[in-house]
């Protein structure tokens, strides 16, 4: 992603048959970005979906095709230059924080120790964060960045989708047995890991279903209510 995003407002350019798209999206605004842990953000009005994952794993090529925008997210040719969170309205509904990837090697140990607050700090401190989506490549498995993230998303406890990206790069075998491999290297089952593919479009509606779920559930911040707690009880008997 570019570091100076236009501000957008646009309208839906789909089909006017869209009644199978779980997000049609009729309302797109860039709401600007966050640069440190203690500086601007937007208004915590909506709900917010984070997204996060390794510099390189494909996160503005998979926000673009999931908008249905092709310059909704700019994707930049130097992994690791995006330095801050962006921010977009959508359909006035939720807000999308796109958060800067993480790990890529020949970025600066300053750099880095720049990044590590704000990203912690904006999951922690959010009063709106709704859940995350975490991206990982298909092709190789969960690095030390990787699973330190995981491990501070399930600390956090934030409701988290898993999403695997450039499926494109395999064959259809290959992707069912990575979506194993990876289901079990992250204790999943292999059906809560979303295959995607921004080249195809493959998983657009199925991660699209799966984040109205997640905004359809209560804050998980909150304590549960009496009937929510006697849900998970009788689940659990």
């Amino acid at each position: 992603m570019s570091d100076n995003p236009t501000q957008t407002d646009t309208q839906s350019d789909t089909p006017a048959n869209t009644h199978a798209d779980p997000l049609v999206i009729r309302y797109l605004e860039y709401l600007g970005p966050m640069s440190s842990r203690e500086g601007w953000r937007p208004d915590p009005t909506h709900p917010e979906i984070a997204f996060v994952g390794r510099s390189n794993v494909g996160k503005s090529s998979l926000l673009n095709r999931l908008m249905k925008r092709k310059a909704f997210a700019r994707v930049s040719n130097t992994p690791g230059r995006t330095r801050e969170i962006h921010f977009f309205d959508v359909n006035r509904q939720f807000v999308l924080a796109d958060l800067p990837g993480y790990g890529y090697a020949r970025i600066s140990k300053a750099r880095k120790a720049e990044w590590r607050p704000l990203i912690e700090g904006y999951l922690k401190d959010s009063p709106k964060l709704w859940g995350v989506v975490q991206l990982l490549d298909i092709r190789h498995d969960p690095t030390d960045d990787d699973m330190t993230m995981l491990d501070f998303l399930a600390e956090l406890g934030v409701p988290t989708i898993f999403a695997v990206t450039k499926v494109d790069k395999l064959g259809r075998s290959q992707i069912a047995t990575r979506v194993r491999e990876l289901s079990t290297q992250l204790g999943l089952d292999p059906d809560q890991i979303v295959p995607f593919s921004a080249q195809t479009g493959e998983g657009r509606d199925e991660l699209a279903a799966a984040l109205m779920s997640l905004l359809a559930m209560p804050d998980w911040k909150l304590p549960a209510t009496d009937d929510e707690a006697e849900t998970a009880d009788t689940a659990g008997e």
